[in-house]
């Protein structure tokens, strides 16, 4: 995908989310598409178009990923679903996701100094969900951050308090390579693994490994996350630490929902947590039919 593409998915998501929160805000009431594609100021015939230009199906369709029933087939899927992906990249590594990445955790001594000594470069870039800033060091991706309303200084903030010694360098041509790679699920197949470094505490770093091994399409409750790193009693913990997941979308966070299949919240907001795991399940479907 270009530059461009990535662009014009940007300004369609904004419609699109807007459309997203309409439903969840009306959501007894199941509001049509012509009653949705009013709120956001467009004809039906425009509403379709749009969907099908930002992910390639009709809104109906699209929708249909959004429901709560389509939420608990997948939590019953979800059963052992970690046990059986981790056991999957023992033996082959290169089938899931999401190993698509390779975690490297900085140690005790890097995690107390806050990134003294390290230097951070950080671009703004468009993606199919609006758009992020994405920050990288020589060792690999540190950070991303959706966010809304063009707010840049928030997600800037949001890095500064991660790696508050660090040396941060607004520098977009250094990032902008990996926005494919990260956003693309073609090129996630092509490339080779992105790597991450993250800082957080051994509890932390446990679940976000865990994270990691949920695939595209697919997602478990937090109760599976805590059974899966052995510590069954800690789904509040996990709740925690998935919120304070510093590489939202690699580390798919969004993949994580409630038990009762109500999809929680999201750092990037619900409507965009939702768009992303309807998006997923369209691409997933569409990889499967391609293997």
């Amino acid at each position: 995908m270009t530059a461009e593409t990535f662009s014009q998915a940007a300004i369609d998501y904004e419609r699109i989310e807007k459309a997203i929160a309409y439903l969840i805000d009306n959501f007894h009431a199941q509001p049509g598409l012509k009653e949705i594609a009013a709120k956001i100021h467009v004809s039906e015939y425009h509403f379709q178009r749009l969907f099908s230009r930002w992910v390639g199906i009709s809104p109906k369709r699209f929708l249909q990923f959004l429901t709560k029933e389509h939420a608990k087939k997948l939590l019953e899927k979800s059963v052992n679903l970690l046990d059986v992906t981790y056991e999957a990249c023992l033996t082959s590594p290169g089938r899931l996701h999401d190993l698509f990445v390779c975690c490297e955790a900085v140690t005790p001594g890097e995690y107390k100094a806050k990134g003294q000594g390290l230097e951070i470069a950080y671009g703004y870039h468009a993606t199919p969900f609006g758009e992020c800033m994405l920050a990288t060091t020589e060792r690999g991706i540190c950070g991303l951050t959706f966010f809304q309303n063009k707010k840049r200084s928030s997600a800037l903030a949001t890095l500064k308090s991660r790696w508050q010694n660090a040396t941060l360098i607004e520098n977009p041509d250094a990032t902008r390579s990996f926005v494919d790679r990260i956003f693309n699920p073609l090129a996630r197949q092509r490339s080779t693994p992105l790597h991450l470094l993250l800082s957080g505490t051994n509890f932390q770093i446990k679940v976000w490994e865990a994270l990691i091994r949920i695939p595209m399409g697919a997602v478990v409750s937090y109760e599976d996350v805590a059974v899966s790193i052995g510590m069954p009693k800690a789904s509040r913990a996990v709740g925690n630490a998935v919120g304070s997941n510093p590489i939202p979308f690699v580390i798919p966070c969004h993949r994580v929902i409630r038990k009762t299949a109500e999809f929680g919240n999201y750092g990037g907001g619900k409507a965009r947590k939702l768009a992303i795991l309807a998006w997923e399940a369209v691409n997933s479907q569409y990889q499967l039919h391609c293997t």
